[in-house]
């Protein structure tokens, strides 16, 4: 390996440390967010359980066993987060219109309005990182995420 070739990948290595170094930043701030806002939603419960309250959120109603794949959490957990959660008026059961012998779980208008508020503070504080960025340099990180994560498994 020649003189150049050894400088390249020393380079490339060094570039591919900083990544690392700020895709940590990301993901711990991301982290530290997400834990308060699960705080502002009700400080009571442990932040699993605002999982669970954003993916009804996003997706409506459902089934314990697919809140349990989609979380990655066990049955257990989620079941033992659910009690708490419809003890506190955010989400509610009801019976399957599909299946009677099923249970769909969904959030309470309370729940619901909750959710909005943590989730506005959640937005706030992403947007006052961009918010000095011209449109050009938010356009192209955004293109760069898209590419990035086009690549994710």
């Amino acid at each position: 390996m020649n003189e150049n070739s050894q400088n390249k990948n020393t380079n490339r290595v060094q570039l591919e440390l900083k990544l690392g170094e700020q895709l940590n930043v990301i993901i711990s701030a991301s982290h530290a967010l997400n834990v308060r806002t699960a705080a502002s939603f009700d400080s009571t419960l442990q932040p699993a359980a605002f999982l669970i309250v954003r993916w009804l959120f996003s997706f409506g109603p459902a089934n314990a066993t697919v809140l349990s794949e989609s979380t990655a959490m066990d049955r257990s957990s989620v079941s033992r987060l659910l009690n708490q959660l419809k003890n506190l008026g955010y989400v509610k059961s009801e019976q399957s219109p599909s299946d009677r012998r099923g249970v769909l779980l969904s959030l309470t208008e309370l729940g619901r309005q909750r959710t909005i508020e943590a989730l506005k503070e959640k937005e706030t504080a992403f947007y006052e990182r961009i918010a000095n960025w011209n449109d050009s340099k938010l356009e192209n990180f955004i293109e760069l995420l898209k590419d990035f994560n086009s690549n994710s498994n």
